[in-house]
């Protein structure tokens, strides 16, 4: 993300746009993102999740899987573990997805970065 200048406008642009991100991610996990209690719950909520991420990364390997054959194989939501690979795939190019008909049928592997 860039912004044309450093000055009061676009920074302030940039803290609301987060100040949002935060407001509606809190939402999406049934927490008040804005109270100590919400703050504490996300901090747990983000454990749990990179934790997780830990998981669904060490079982990526050249075989393609589906979310669906990696949740189970961690114990975990096949949608959290789908959503969690579009995302490690989306910011390492060596995860690689394979285009199923339908979103549940995408197969994620890791292969060399080029």
């Amino acid at each position: 993300m860039s912004i044309p200048e450093v000055n009061a406008f676009y920074i302030g642009t940039l803290i609301v746009l987060y100040e949002r991100a935060v407001g509606f991610y809190g939402s999406l996990v049934r927490i008040n993102a804005y109270d100590q209690p919400g703050v504490e719950a996300g901090k747990k909520a983000a454990s749990k999740l990179l934790q997780l991420q830990k998981q669904v990364r060490a079982q990526l390997s050249g075989e393609r899987k589906t979310a669906e054959e990696i949740a189970r194989s961690v114990d975990a939501d096949p949608e959290d573990v789908f959503h969690l690979l579009r995302h490690l795939a989306s910011n390492d190019a060596r995860i690689k997805v394979a285009a199923g008909d339908e979103a549940a049928d995408d197969r994620f592997s890791l292969g060399e970065s080029e």
